[in-house]
């Protein structure tokens, strides 16, 4: 089938290729506003830094090439120590609840840098900072006491989020549209080999492997 057949398909059923798009758009849309709570996200970063090779100069302590190996070394260990269950629950119990089951917790760091970000999504813009925040300070204790750290610095604390950071409404609708769109031409090409009809001389041609030699005009009742 050619771009150009296909075209004319979609002309002849084009109630079809227009509505289904739409309804499926409009369901979704629905399910979405109606359905789907609004979700807030709070970040904290926290910055590790270890000088067990430092050197002074001047009176001044620097950090050599060793420790920022370290360093970077220390923010995946600490990707890894948030996700740990026993953390999330001191946590949780430090704040007053059964569990952290009700957030996504969720870790970027860097092999490039020192800096390890924490986010918490849920459904009340202040908990998630709470929890963000507390998680932050929970990490850093537990790594001065098992990691050989001296200290672990919050360099910006989780603030309490003004807008949803989801659930991504308009993109989930926009993709809705999309496969309604495509359903529909799936629909257009299925029906189209279901049928059998010749059209015309060509198909008739290519589906009986020979020549047409003549034709029979069709008798329009009413003419005299």
């Amino acid at each position: 089938m050619t771009l150009l057949e296909l075209l004319t398909l979609l002309r002849q059923r084009l109630v079809l290729v227009l509505v289904l798009p739409i309804v499926c758009a409009l369901g979704t849309a629905a399910y979405c506003w109606t359905k789907m709570p609004n979700e807030y996200t709070a970040e904290t970063s926290i910055y590790a830094l270890t000088k067990s090779e430092s050197k002074e100069v001047d009176g001044i302590e620097t950090v050599t090439a060793t420790d920022l190996s370290a360093s970077q070394m220390l923010a995946n260990d600490f990707a890894e120590l948030v996700k740990n269950e026993q953390l999330q629950e001191n946590t949780a119990e430090a704040l007053g609840l059964e569990d952290l089951s009700d957030y996504k917790i969720s870790v970027v760091s860097s092999t490039t840098t020192r800096v390890l970000k924490v986010s918490v999504t849920g459904a009340d813009p202040e908990s998630v900072a709470l929890v963000a925040n507390k998680l932050a300070s929970s990490i850093g204790k537990t790594a001065v006491r098992i990691m050989n750290v001296k200290a672990v610095n919050v360099i910006s604390k989780a603030k309490t989020p003004t807008e949803p950071s989801g659930p991504r409404r308009v993109m989930y609708t926009a993709v809705a549209g999309m496969a309604g769109l495509f359903a529909a031409v799936a629909i257009v090409v299925f029906l189209d080999m279901l049928d059998t009809t010749i059209r015309n001389d060509e198909e008739a041609t290519e589906l009986l492997g020979a020549p047409v030699i003549g034709r029979f005009p069709l008798d329009k009742v009413g003419r005299g």
